[in-house]
């Protein structure tokens, strides 16, 4: 029997009113077929193919999709069947999702990087009949736990031309096949199953709908309409496996937006400089780093005291533009310079029309919101969770608060319930566990309260501002509460720091774990005349490094009282990682692997 659903006292709510309604026979594969109709001719993807860059109509990505749905159908799988997509950020990606559409099935994303214990998990605990893989090592992935897989019947590899297998498999599976599928799906039919990154415990899989799908990015768009323009462009990056992604895609066909895709951030900069797009997404670490990377090249270069005054003029603009009467007429000057030496030049590595971008998936910090709105690129904080098919909040471009997560989307509802947690509502909020009704008991309340597990406050003009995690806070052994974000985050704001992770629960007195960044550390090196090629490993107990990052520490201990100050840090010879299970896809620490990988260094920190 589930358990039963809570109910919550709150102290303040904000609930806006809906924009769009998504009627009840609305599906997602409706938004190509419109898009194709209306404008057929319009580039709605760009891919690569010999080398560069090609344009993909909406009549051309309709042609291409439905084939590949026909294909699925001949090889069996049904309506409501699931299949699972692990690949890199592509075209293909792009495709196959939305023949999945077409074909009335539930695509299931994985991330390219699971583990083979993952993927038995997601295909295993969905029941997949189908995946389709990036690569021959994904298919190996998969077939090294196949044996678990009973319902797994097929494999396609897209390297190995899966696209074109499918399409010719699928002659004989007809136009009236294909209607009779989209007949069978509803705005309330399963749309897709996204399995949480995790930062602990198992991943649970979300089930979103078509009309979850639809609500919230229709709803998005309405404010966000000047920069999901029809003349628009963006460049994908992220793992469309995230929700953050998916619900992009979806926005671009919906607007128009030409969409290209970029399969990982290695070559970032050249493909910015070809596709040029107006806005980009990201999560906060790729900002963290855009501006930590700039500002060690400007140091090795010698114009590091240049670049610490724009940056500073930056943000002290920013901050102005929201003061009565905005920018004086000596700061505005002070900008026009500026933006001639250093700001364009920041701009130009970003294509060079980049004007906002949005980010997403943890705090960005009003440092870096203030920085890039400074030079130009306006960045747009939302929030939301897989579980509420990403935006629940966003700041716009006509109503921004930096430091905050915005104001709730059209349709969305935000409550704080007593203890601070923030909990959400709306027709994009997800209708579930995949098979665990207790877990959706406990977080879903009988009003379809969503209790999201932050902690935040709403202020009178409906703002968010999100503190920290409930799991997260920690309690010190004298009774103290410290909230770790924010001191992180201060901390992260130093060019030599990749990650921080603050400790202290159950202890006297509050610590951190610090990890070294890597491609900002042979710039520092050189400007301290040292060799370049020094492994961070080696510079665990470097004095100056210690000097550097304890002005870091002590800055960010300024913002807190003395009882939530950092008193001791540890340097770590390794970053974070992935690969080594400490940070999720989307680069969240997973705080409890990291204790539990460096519980030696821990421990010399109280010793």
């Amino acid at each position: 029997m589930a358990a039963a659903r809570r109910t919550v006292p709150y102290v303040r709510e904000l609930t806006v009113p809906t924009a769009v309604d998504v009627p009840p026979d609305a599906a997602l594969p409706d938004l190509l077929t419109t898009a194709a109709r209306e404008r057929p001719d319009h580039p709605q993807v760009r891919r690569h193919s010999g080398g560069q860059w090609v344009d993909v109509t909406s009549r051309e990505l309709l042609e291409q999709v439905t084939a590949v749905a026909r294909g699925l159908v001949a090889a069996g799988v049904g309506l409501g069947d699931r299949v699972g997509i692990m690949s890199r950020t592509r075209y293909e990606w792009t495709v196959v999702d939305l023949a999945a559409w077409f074909a009335g099935a539930v695509p299931v994303p994985l991330y390219e990087t699971s583990s083979a214990d993952q993927v038995a998990w997601v295909l295993g605990d969905s029941g997949a009949v189908a995946c389709v893989v990036e690569s021959a090592e994904h298919a190996a992935l998969v077939a090294s736990v196949r044996d678990g897989l009973p319902a797994l019947r097929e494999v396609w590899t897209i390297d190995d031309d899966a696209l074109d297998e499918l399409a010719s498999s699928a002659s004989g599976v007809t136009d009236d096949e294909l209607a009779a599928r989209r007949a069978g799906t509803r705005s309330d039919s399963l749309a897709t199953l996204i399995y949480t990154s995790g930062t602990t415990g198992r991943p649970k899989g979300c089930m979103l709908t078509h009309g979850n799908l639809l609500s919230g990015v229709q709803n998005s768009l309405a404010v966000l309409h000047s920069v999901f323009a029809e003349e628009s462009s963006t460049l994908l990056f992220l793992p469309l496996a995230h929700v953050f992604a998916r619900t992009i895609e979806v926005g671009c066909l919906v607007s128009g937006v030409t969409l290209a895709h970029a399969p990982s951030t290695n070559d970032l900069l050249a493909e910015l400089a070809t596709v040029r797009p107006t806005f980009i997404l990201s999560v906060p670490r790729v900002f963290e780093k855009v501006f930590n990377g700039a500002q060690a090249k400007a140091r090795a270069d010698g114009k590091g005291t240049i670049f610490d005054r724009a940056a500073a003029h930056a943000i002290a603009y920013s901050k102005a533009m929201d003061a009565p009467g905005g920018p004086g007429t000596v700061m505005r000057l002070q900008h026009k310079v500026y933006d001639r030496f250093v700001y364009g030049r920041l701009r130009a590595a970003l294509g060079g029309r980049t004007e906002s971008a949005v980010s997403g998936g943890a705090a960005l910090g009003a440092r870096l919101g203030h920085f890039f709105r400074g030079i130009g690129v306006t960045v747009l904080e939302g929030y939301g969770l897989t579980e509420t098919t990403a935006a629940s909040t966003v700041n716009t471009q006509d109503h921004q608060r930096v430091g905050s997560v915005g104001r709730p989307i059209p349709g969305s509802g935000v409550r704080i319930a007593d203890d601070g947690e923030v909990l959400l509502r709306g027709p994009h909020v997800f209708v579930g566990y995949w098979h665990d009704d207790d877990a959706t008991a406990a977080v879903l309340d009988a009003d379809g309260w969503f209790a999201t597990g932050d902690l935040g406050a709403l202020d009178d003009d409906g703002y968010l501002t999100i503190t920290g995690r409930k799991k997260e806070i920690i309690v010190t052994s004298a009774g103290k509460n410290v909230a770790p974000a924010p001191l992180e985050d201060a901390i992260r704001a130093h060019s030599l720091v990749s990650q921080c992770v603050v400790v202290g629960d159950g202890r006297p007195y509050v610590t951190a774990l610090i990890t070294l960044d890597a491609d900002a550390l042979p710039g520092w090196l050189a400007v301290n005349r040292r060799r370049t090629d020094i492994p961070a490993a080696d510079l665990v107990d470097d004095s100056a490094v210690r000097t550097a990052l304890s002005a870091a520490v002590d800055k960010a201990n300024a913002t807190v009282s003395r009882a939530e100050s950092i008193r001791r840090f540890a340097v770590l010879p390794v970053d974070l990682s992935e690969a080594a299970g400490q940070l999720t896809p989307t680069l969240k620490v997973r705080r409890d692997a990291v204790l539990r990988d460096f519980a030696d260094e821990v421990e010399q920190l109280y010793s």
